[in-house]
């Protein structure tokens, strides 16, 4: 079956831009939520402090018998003096606490008074993380300068490859990619909880640079479509393409996706986000190049009414344009 996705771009474009302005929304909200003030829930990476992760001991005789009530949790941050504390609820007998940095004394008691309250704490399973705020701000410097970087080396690299108007569109798709997955991400941190943390950056990279070859693989066949039949319209050229490529775009991302579930499912706590943005973003960018970066250049191409034929280094006889004019 042979997919028209140009006769149906106005649907593609319609659910994109409905995800995208949903994700804009969330970060919106997120922003102003005096919890976050970030469009996503920034981790420790990111702000600096001390991030708790205490279990609860279920060995010992009615230590689990009752649930942890996050209220009383709060109660006892207040006690010590952490009351902007941010408390999370983790799984059935954990909790999270992210706070200002605190001094092994400060550790000490707080881990004591919660232990009081709420019942005895393994000390295999309790996790304490500390990061200064200088660290956190310059990881998240370098983050944002290396998005930026590479996405203007993709810019000069398919500007010299295609031409301009093919890197436009392809980093439209690598923008489109970021903003799902950011969006679902300041989601999740909304009603999960869920924050990001410097492995976060590094999925964003794996995004956009799996993404773009995807959309360069797209590229490359419209170029040797339109070498083989220059007379065909763009639109049609296109769907040809896209068609070509679509059983490899499944392929490739279907057996990319096994290990990122067996990551997400199977891996380590701290590797579940990183599994669980690039599903999101690699889903995003195999839908991005096939129905968005496409169609755009074709709409482009239409509207301009520019030739499909790509810039070429060897010798173009225009006699015959010239003697039709």
């Amino acid at each position: 079956m042979k997919l028209s996705i140009n006769k149906t771009r106005s649907l593609w474009w319609a659910i994109s831009s409905a995800i995208i302005l949903i994700s804009i929304i969330s970060m919106v909200i997120s922003w102003q939520n005096p919890q976050i003030r970030a469009p996503l829930r920034p981790g420790l990476d990111f702000i600096g402090g001390t991030r708790l992760q205490l279990e609860r001991d279920c060995t010992q005789l009615n230590n689990c018998d009752q649930p942890i009530n996050i209220t009383t949790v709060r109660e006892v941050a207040q006690a010590q003096g952490l009351g902007d504390s941010s408390i999370q609820i983790v799984g059935e007998n954990g909790i999270s606490i992210r706070t200002k940095d605190l001094d092994v004394n400060q550790r000490t008691n707080l881990q004591t008074a919660l232990s009081e309250k709420i019942g005895a704490f393994d000390p295999q399973q309790n996790q304490i993380d500390t990061v200064g705020p200088t660290l956190g701000a310059e990881l998240f410097r370098s983050g944002i300068i290396a998005l930026i970087v590479s996405c203007a080396g993709i810019i000069i690299y398919l500007t010299f490859r295609f031409q301009l108007d093919y890197a436009l569109f392809a980093i439209a798709a690598l923008f489109h990619d970021v903003l799902v997955t950011l969006g679902v991400f300041s989601i999740f941190g909304l009603v999960l909880g869920m924050e990001v943390d410097s492995l976060f950056i590094v999925a964003l990279l794996t995004i956009i640079g799996f993404s773009v070859n995807d959309t360069v693989v797209i590229y490359d066949r419209i170029r040797e479509t339109i070498k083989i039949h220059p007379d065909q319209p763009i639109a049609d050229t296109v769907d040809d393409a896209v068609n070509q490529t679509l059983g490899r775009s499944i392929n490739t991302s279907a057996t990319t996706m096994l290990p990122l579930f067996a990551i997400y499912f199977l891996g380590g706590e701290s590797l579940k986000n990183f599994a669980l943005a690039l599903i999101i973003g690699f889903t995003a960018g195999v839908y991005s190049s096939l129905f968005i970066a496409s169609t755009l250049l074709a709409w482009w191409r239409e509207r301009t009414g520019k030739s499909p034929v790509l810039v070429s280094t060897e010798p173009v006889d225009t006699s015959a344009s010239s003697q039709d004019s």
